[in-house]
């Protein structure tokens, strides 16, 4: 099968979360699996300086947005057998010092940014001479491809355009725009209504995608269930409860090349789950890193996270602030809200030699605090998936996880089955909540024998992407063999 996917950011090229690695992940996973997978991402601001070897296309584009026209250019790399990435080439759009935002504020163009991407995807699906079977986008930033896709089939003589298929990695994030970006489309003034992408009266380009593709998908069993509640559903639950038949959630695997202990070139020692004591080593090593005193015996708890509520920041500190008067130790990679990030230094500030921060984002502390942690804490309010608590769990290190998402469907608590337990849950939204998991942490700290079973059953945990690929199959075919849509009103797709 060919797939052609699409992708604001893709790892190793352009990484602002979990999206890059799992886009790159699944196109590594079909091409290992004898698919033919491409994939379409913007040519961000560096990617050419830090890829040489990425090569310029015989190809222009030339299309329209709004009243005027826009050109851009094609790169391309070929990642692997079987694995090529395209990079659309439009400096105006793309040469920033951010992807969606600088200084905290979102570009003011970023409706016309992505409107244009998701015309230069739609235009590759058409007119590459390699042709796709299906066309998967993912999030917000492409999701009106299927909507131009359909377009194109009624209205632009496109007699057997591919199947699209929709991941929504965040509901949340939508692509809400004022009714005036609308014009930016070229579609006809009748996909502007409240049953396909009007939204109380604004652009919705993730509303867009619900609507028109032929199969959605999100990020784990529990969110899809999840959004499809009043509670979770960003005000979009009653259009995914109408397109149920089409809809289900697939768990994001984990490459485990990248995220692999036993061969992690970031780390001060190997290690695995019939090698532990490399372990130990690393954590001396992390915290000497990070300034923390170098005590293989105190209990190390880490985070790796995008400091937003949704993260659960906010019980984080109010549960560290009780919690770091014991004799724990704590590490932060992250970045996100001034406030949050204030939060976290003035901590650190207060329990110097307890608390280490660093905001950013550095790939190979990341790793070296996944394999130097005893423990890691994830307390997000939401979490469509989650990557961090699976690669927590290959490298040994504990989560503590809120009962949401991806971290319910991939963490086992002791109440759930006691053989098999290989994290901590907590239920309840609260300081108070979190401080309890960690103390259940603590004393299974002081039981070395419980410690050893929970990391090996979590370093035995299987989230490969050779065994999630074959869901995503199954979907592409399902969208394959449905008969075409012939309308795109809501009461009959």
């Amino acid at each position: 099968m060919k797939i052609l996917l699409a992708s604001s950011e893709v790892h190793p090229f352009s990484k602002s979360g979990g999206l890059a690695d799992m886009v790159a992940a699944l196109g590594k996973a079909l091409a290992r699996a004898g698919h033919e997978a491409r994939i379409v991402t913007p040519l961000y601001r560096g990617i050419r300086e830090k890829f040489p070897e990425i090569k310029r296309e015989d190809w222009q584009f030339d299309l329209p947005l709004g009243a005027t026209r826009v050109q851009a250019g094609l790169f391309s790399l070929e990642v692997e057998k079987n694995l090529t990435v395209y990079f659309v080439d439009q400096p105006e759009f793309f040469d920033r010092a951010g992807y969606y935002l600088e200084n905290e504020v979102s570009y003011s163009d970023n409706a016309g940014r992505f409107i244009f991407f998701s015309k230069c995807v739609t235009h590759l699906a058409r007119y590459l001479p390699w042709q796709p079977d299906v066309v998967h986008v993912h999030d917000w930033q492409i999701g009106l491809v299927p909507a131009l896709i359909l377009n194109q089939q009624k209205n632009e003589g496109w007699g057997n355009p591919p199947p699209t298929c929709l991941t929504i990695h965040n509901l949340a994030y939508q692509g809400t725009f004022p009714a005036n970006a609308f014009a930016l489309t070229n579609l006809p003034p009748d996909f502007f209504t409240i049953e396909r992408m009007e939204f109380f009266g604004q652009l919705n380009c993730l509303k867009a995608g619900i609507v028109f593709a032929d199969a959605i998908t999100t990020v784990s069993p529990r969110y899809a269930r999840e959004i499809m509640t009043e509670e979770y559903g960003c005000a979009l639950d009653d259009i995914l409860r109408k397109r149920k038949d089409r809809f289900q959630g697939i768990l994001n695997g984990v490459d485990y090349e990248e995220w692999n202990p036993a061969k992690d070139s970031f780390l001060k020692k190997p290690y695995s789950v019939a090698r532990l004591a490399g372990k130990t080593v690393n954590k001396l090593a992390l915290q000497k890193e990070v300034g923390l005193p170098e005590n293989k015996n105190v209990p190390l708890f880490g985070t790796i996270s995008r400091l937003a509520e949704q993260k659960g920041v906010d019980i984080q500190l109010g549960a560290l602030e009780e919690m770091l008067s014991a004799d724990i130790q704590f590490v932060l990679l992250g970045s996100g809200s001034a406030a949050y990030e204030r939060g976290y230094h003035e901590l650190a500030r207060r329990f110097l030699n307890k608390a280490a921060v660093r905001v950013g984002y550095n790939e190979g502390l990341s790793h070296r605090i996944e394999a130097g942690s005893d423990f890691y804490l994830m307390p997000s309010r939401f979490e469509p998936s989650g990557l961090n608590q699976m690669y927590s769990l290959r490298y040994g290190a504990i989560p503590i996880v809120r009962a949401t998402g991806g971290l319910d469907d991939s963490v086992i608590d002791l109440t759930e089955d006691a053989v098999r337990a290989n994290g901590i849950k907590f239920h309840e939204y609260s300081n108070r909540a979190l401080a309890k998991a960690i103390r259940k942490a603590l004393a299974i700290y002081q039981q070395p024998e419980l410690l050893r079973r929970y990391r090996q059953n979590g370093m035995k945990a299987d989230f490969s992407w050779e065994r999630t690929v074959g869901d995503y199959l199954k979907v592409y075919e399902a969208a394959k063999t449905s008969a075409p849509r012939q309308t795109f009103t809501l009461d009959k797709i």
